[in-house]
């Protein structure tokens, strides 16, 4: 089992996101849209719109895994059908093309899925001339916000910010090349653990992702309810 070398940063995601939002703080209520790729970067954006007072939306982006071995990946695609391949890991595994169809039409078809639970209640955004923030738990290999990005630059917005909690230094560099990025911490350590970065850290379930989703909602219409960033102190801890 791997261990940490060195001691979280962020409790969970919720609080990944206080701190990410305090380093945005430029874009408060500059009518900047936040779009997070879940699952994981729902929790995180979460609180970066609250405080930031921005819109909440989704950008489904998501690893294409390699083929027997599902925990590594050769790239990502998004929910528009915007594909980003790791030309490198491709050649390294011999990848044939029917091999890299069959992988992409399977995640496609869990996005589709996510798309029809998630966007029930949730209309893509408009991000036409706008400020965009993706937000998403972490880089690792950069693949799946690189996708993102690039699907979100399609639609002509003013500005894309890329806004991760902790990035690996490779996927911070690669990232780069296609939006301004900010994090609150890097690793460079030649294996790079994103839950190191955390102490809890699961893989947030589908209602986890609906439940942020109704919370951004109701704060939204009742801000009275809570100061803004400041998110759920008492939740269980993520395990």
């Amino acid at each position: 089992m791997h261990q940490s070398s060195h001691p979280p940063v962020f409790e969970n995601r919720y609080d990944a996101g206080r701190k990410l939002a305090e380093r945005l703080s430029d874009y408060k209520s500059k009518s900047a849209i936040v779009l997070a790729i879940p699952n994981g970067g729902v929790s995180v954006a979460l609180g970066v719109a609250l405080t930031l007072d921005a819109d909440l939306n989704l950008i489904i982006s998501r690893k294409i895994p390699l083929p027997l071995s599902p925990e590594g990946g050769f790239g990502a695609v998004t929910d528009d059908g915007t594909l980003i391949l790791n030309e490198d890991i491709v050649k390294k595994n011999n990848l044939t093309p029917d091999q890299i169809n069959y992988q992409v039409a399977q995640v496609r078809k869990n996005i589709r899925q996510r798309s029809l639970l998630y966007h029930k209640d949730l209309p893509p955004a408009v991000v036409t001339g706008k400020t965009v923030i993706v937000v998403d738990d972490g880089l690792a290999s950069g693949y799946t916000m690189m996708a993102a990005v690039e699907s979100v630059r399609k639609r002509r917005p003013k500005e894309i910010i890329a806004a991760v909690p902790v990035a690996s230094a490779m996927a911070l560099k690669e990232v780069a090349k296609r939006a301004r990025v900010i994090t609150c911490a890097v690793g460079s350590a030649p294996k790079f653990y994103l839950a190191d970065f955390y102490r809890y850290w699961n893989e947030p379930k589908e209602e986890e992702v609906l439940n942020c989703l109704r919370e951004w909602r109701l704060r939204r219409s009742k801000p009275n309810i809570d100061a803004p960033g400041k998110i759920a102190p008492k939740r269980p801890p993520l395990t």
